[in-house]
């Protein structure tokens, strides 16, 4: 099946060089996080090419297919106050920043791909200006019902321009958290970020750490919506051709090992952060700007795999139900690269009520609320969200389960049902 907008790269979308260094081929795969009404079981998921290539000029990591955005983000089935972590991690971040940059009632903070509001509402509750850009309208439909101002659109120079234009001023901080990768159009939506921080504001992004995932071997972190994969330097690189530079950067551990970047006109004076030296010389070290860091990561993956399939065929012989929890999109990437089916998965149980009732795409596995998953009293429940096991294995703890718990990155595990001491 062929989607409008739908093309294959041929050339880096940061830089225009050669896509000529391979990374990671998972064959054709449907996109992640559409989900499956239960009436169209029988019906084939539309496939499309998942490779990675590696840009030879300004290592930027990108998929080799691009997917129209339209048809992957315009109803989508991820919502952030899911996760209690990650409310957390917004809530940490909103009064860190609040109290960094002496954010008032004044000041006017914007976030592009807010989701359903949970990290402005922290903003909200402190009475400061703030407005979130989210192109899902169901989505963006639960933002507003909780009081964030949301405007549904995609983000691009046009609309900063328009925003800009609308409010008579910039803004003293904008969000970009986990959408770089998200983005085909590198440029539009950089230059767009670039317009709406002005000549004073800050730009805070988080992407998940190029570095991680290949150490990690986080191969599900690869899927159709996520067009390129980050290091700093392939950050800032495309941020000075917009003028930006970045003067701080920090480690996160969220999902599985990420960068918080802050960036700002190139033209201010900066002072440039400790923490941005060391990761600039940890990815020096590591050899990122080199052919060698790249090679060698598909072979790992191959290997991931390969024990997974032989876990669900041990299970299977010894007559083993095996249930599954978190209907993430990495989770939907993992299960197609192995071939599974709700032939090896009884079921996965989600708290987020847009996925319960549907099947997940390509391996067709029913999603259930966590209590129904529970009830079918399988032996194991693997956890697709590795990144997020630690929660999701106390939460099925709390709520009776004693059964072991199974993870599949970066090595096959598998703990019993009660937590560490």
């Amino acid at each position: 099946m062929t989607l409008a907008g739908t093309r294959k790269v041929t050339s880096c979308r940061a830089c225009d060089g050669a896509l000529s260094i391979p990374f990671c081929d998972l064959g054709s795969q449907p996109l992640a996080n559409t989900y499956v009404n239960p009436k169209d079981r029988e019906s084939v998921d539309p496939v499309f090419p998942l490779a990675v290539g590696v840009c030879e000029q300004c290592k930027l990591a990108q998929l080799h297919y691009i997917v129209d955005p339209g048809a992957i983000f315009q109803n989508y089935a991820y919502l952030s106050s899911v996760s209690a972590e990650w409310l957390a991690h917004a809530r940490l971040f909103c009064n860190a920043i609040t109290s960094r940059l002496e954010l008032s009632e004044r000041s006017f903070v914007v976030e592009v791909a807010s989701n359903d509001g949970y990290l402005l509402r922290n903003f909200v509750s402190s009475g400061i200006p703030c407005l979130g850009i989210e192109p899902a309208a169901n989505v963006a439909k639960i933002a507003v019902a909780a009081g964030v101002p949301t405007k549904v659109c995609f983000f691009g120079l046009g609309e900063a321009r328009a925003l800009v234009d609308e409010r008579g001023r910039t803004a003293d901080l904008v969000i970009a958290n986990n959408v770089l990768a998200h983005v085909p159009d590198l440029h539009d939506f950089l230059g767009g970020l670039s317009l709406l921080i002005g000549e004073t504001g800050i730009l805070s992004i988080e992407v998940p750490h190029l570095i991680s995932l290949v150490k990690g071997a986080q191969f599900d972190t690869i899927y159709h919506e996520h067009y390129a994969y980050w290091s700093l330097l392939a950050c800032e690189r495309v941020l000075a051709e917009h003028e930006l530079s970045v003067f701080d950067a920090e480690h996160l551990s969220t999902h599985g090992g990420s960068l918080r970047l802050y960036a700002r006109r190139a033209s201010r004076s900066l002072t440039i952060s400790p923490g941005l030296l060391a990761i600039r010389a940890e990815e020096k070290a590591a050899g990122v700007n080199t052919i060698d860091f790249y090679s060698g990561f598909e072979p790992r993956v191959r290997a991931i795999i390969t024990s997974f399939q032989r876990y669900l065929e041990k299970a299977r012989a010894e007559g083993r139900r095996v249930a599954a929890y978190g209907a993430a999109a990495k989770g939907n990437t993992f299960l197609n690269a192995a071939g599974t089916t709700a032939a090896d998965i009884l079921a996965v149980g989600d708290a987020n009520p847009l996925k319960q009732g549907h099947l997940l795409p390509g391996s067709r596995v029913p999603i259930l609320s966590p209590e129904a998953m529970l009830n079918l009293c399988a032996d194991d429940i693997v956890i697709l969200p590795w990144n997020i096991a630690g929660e999701i294995r106390r939460v099925l703890t709390a709520k009776g389960w004693s059964g072991r718990f199974v993870t599949g990155i970066p090595t096959l595990a598998i703990y019993e049902g009660q937590l560490d001491s």
